[in-house]
């Protein structure tokens, strides 16, 4: 669990998500200790899933491995699903896409609220499954690595169906791009989310502000609400204002 770290083993995981590829003389440089000190810490961080050592490197996990994901920053992740949660009310219909966050936040809901769930996520459905929470998965093509579905008949799906909220993951933001994800399929789903009457929540830790994916997300006067932490930078924060986005940040 990641509580069970000390500051610079997070800080090594942090980085490394950061730069994808570090060496180890560079982690020892930049965190300084000993390169003894930081083969031991990528030796426990190995050996529980955090990241991956190759010939001198620290090297980040496979990105669509929610397993993995859902150790790096567990605990601000946690926050921000358990704020998201707070928004959900009884009776509704909640849509979850894919992702760390939105998995702890599917499995919060399951255990707080009386809804019924939609999601493009068989990890999510797989999650729930000893839960009594009413689950409808759709159907696509579907991604191995990310275990969720795409695709025309998935998009198709969420065109025919109803829900109150919808919580959306990303994986970058800019001023002059907007939100954007590194899967085009993926993103395609989230546009066609997108076009749905719902209230549409982006839930995603400050630390995709300021990267560049190449697919957009779009319109961004569709989305109503981001949540994230108190690190995300003032200005975009005051952009999504001014597009008249509420922003809740957790501590």
């Amino acid at each position: 669990m990641l509580y069970l770290m000390n500051e610079r083993q997070q800080e090594i995981i942090y980085t490394v998500n950061e730069v994808n590829q570090i060496s180890v003389n560079a982690l020892a440089e930049q965190l300084n200790v000993s390169v003894v000190t930081i083969r031991h810490d990528l030796n426990f961080l190995e050996q529980n899933g955090y990241l991956k050592r190759e010939h001198g490197y620290a090297v980040a996990v496979d990105s669509d491995n929610l397993d993995a994901r859902m150790k790096i920053k567990f605990p601000l992740k946690q926050k921000i699903a358990e704020y998201a949660a707070s928004l959900v009310n009884n009776d509704e219909h909640i849509f979850i896409e894919g992702g760390s966050t939105n998995a702890l936040l599917a499995r919060h809901l399951a255990y707080t609220r009386r809804i019924t769930l939609i999601t493009s996520s068989y990890y999510i459905a797989q999650l729930l499954k000893n839960t009594n929470l009413k689950v409808i998965v759709i159907g696509g093509e579907y991604q191995k690595k990310s275990e969720s579905v795409v695709g025309e008949l998935a998009c198709l799906a969420i065109k025919y169906l109803q829900f109150d909220k919808a919580f959306i993951g990303i994986d970058g933001f800019l001023q002059t791009t907007g939100f954007s994800g590194r899967n085009q399929m993926r993103t395609e789903l989230v546009n066609t989310i997108l076009t749905k009457p719902s209230e549409n929540i982006i839930i995603t830790d400050s630390s995709k502000f300021g990267q560049k994916q190449p697919y957009q997300l779009s319109p961004i006067e569709s989305i109503h609400r981001v949540i994230t932490d108190q690190a995300i930078n003032i200005k975009d924060e005051q952009y999504l204002m001014a597009k008249k986005i509420i922003v809740d940040k957790v501590t």
